[in-house]
């Protein structure tokens, strides 16, 4: 009799922990499909204003109205692609070859200054097969991949200052300098921001991250000063009406398209900002087009979009029991998330304009497929979830 009962106890605790595997993978499932809608979404909107923001350089540039949105197409479908290859990608692998690819990440960053096309002297693009790609949006997540293993691990040199600082410099040092070459610093500001979100959410003391995030303010406020191109960015952003055909000219005409949106906006397809009267319509500014056309209704809509996907992705993160998925996970999220309010609020003028794209709706070939292939990720470290009840 009692070998019957220990055998039953035994299968009913099976039977239990079996069912709760179950409830995780399913809640897994369920937040990794909370998160693909607002992406989803996001797309679809960002098609839509594209198709319209990009008609008329399009025709002008290319000879075709459609040229742009065709390869904005495109690349949405490599980047769905990715998305699909990286949510069966094992993210063990990443932790086992972070060294790896963040060295590559670097050859890569050389390689653009060393062949790389200068536009607006900017060196950030490199052709391959005619086809032009910014490898600095790839260093992004070998940066987060590189700073998610190291503070992954237990380890007592992070009760020294010194033991967190000399990492984190070395990793933020080497491809913040190669960055700052091409030059890009707004993609350093959100390798900044998905880097210290991974740190704050590591179990390194919290006052050797504050310490760090500190000294990073410094150096950003002394790079910011350092460069005129950017002081000029700094100053049209205190006061873009000071030179409104000059510096000010994104700033100004940007606020222009939001408020003649109004509330429910002048309708798609209708924008007047589209006709070369605001720059880079359809790249870094086009949530301006989507103000103008769609209102403030459609501007509100587009953050919430970019709200829920945060909130998902780090629900989705604290489920998550290994520490480096953890850590992965947030990164990418702060990733994305910072990237959006930096476009944004240069959009809006409540931040200065970095010149970096909107996760999912700007044009841009590299960002998109970069982007979608982190959300595959996101994907992937779903399956990962805690099993107690």
């Amino acid at each position: 009799m009692a070998s019957r009962t220990s055998t039953s106890a035994e299968s009913s605790r099976l039977v239990a922990r079996r069912t709760r595997a179950d409830t995780a993978v399913v809640t897994g499932h369920s937040r990794a499909v909370l998160a693909l809608i607002p992406v989803a979404l996001l797309l679809v909107i960002g098609a839509g204003a594209l198709m319209s923001a990009s008609s008329v350089i399009a025709l002008h540039e290319n000879g075709d109205r459609m040229y742009l949105f065709n390869r904005h197409l495109m690349f949405i479908g490599i980047g769905v692609f990715a998305l699909l290859i990286t949510a069966r990608v094992p993210y063990r692998l990443y932790e086992r070859w972070a060294i790896p690819i963040f060295l590559l990440s670097l050859v890569a960053l050389v390689t653009t200054l060393a062949i790389g096309k200068s536009i607006d002297g900017a060196t950030r693009w490199v052709t391959i097969g005619g086809v032009s790609l910014q490898l600095s949006e790839f260093s992004k997540f070998a940066t987060i991949v590189m700073l998610a293993a190291i503070f992954s691990r237990e380890n007592k040199r992070f009760l020294r200052f010194r033991g967190v600082f000399i990492p984190v410099a070395f990793v933020f040092g080497s491809s913040g300098v190669l960055l700052l070459a091409q030059p890009d610093f707004g993609t350093v500001l959100i390798v900044a921001g998905a880097g210290f979100a991974v740190l704050i959410a590591s179990k390194a003391p919290l006052r050797w991250v504050g310490a760090m995030m500190a000294l990073g303010g410094v150096a950003g406020a002394f790079l910011a000063q350092s460069a005129p191109y950017r002081m000029q960015r700094i100053l049209s952003f205190r006061d873009p009406l000071a030179d409104p055909l000059g510096n000010g000219l994104q700033a100004v005409q940007s606020l222009v398209a939001l408020g003649t949106g109004g509330l429910f906006g002048v309708g798609l397809g209708a924008s007047r900002a589209r006709w070369r009267f605001l720059p880079n319509a359809h790249n870094d500014f086009i949530f301006a087009i989507i103000g103008e056309e769609m209102g403030l209704v459609g501007s509100l809509a587009v953050v919430s979009l970019f709200l829920l996907f945060s909130l998902v992705g780090v629900q989705l993160a604290l489920r998550i029991d290994d520490m480096f998925g953890r850590l992965l996970a947030i990164g990418l999220v702060a990733w994305i998330s910072t990237q959006a309010l930096v476009n944004i609020g240069g959009v809006a003028a409540i931040l200065p304009i970095s010149g970096v794209p909107l996760p999912f709706v700007s044009a841009g070939g590299s960002a998109m497929i970069a982007n979608l292939a982190a959300v595959g990720v996101l994907i992937n470290l779903s399956r990962t979830q805690r099993t107690e009840s």
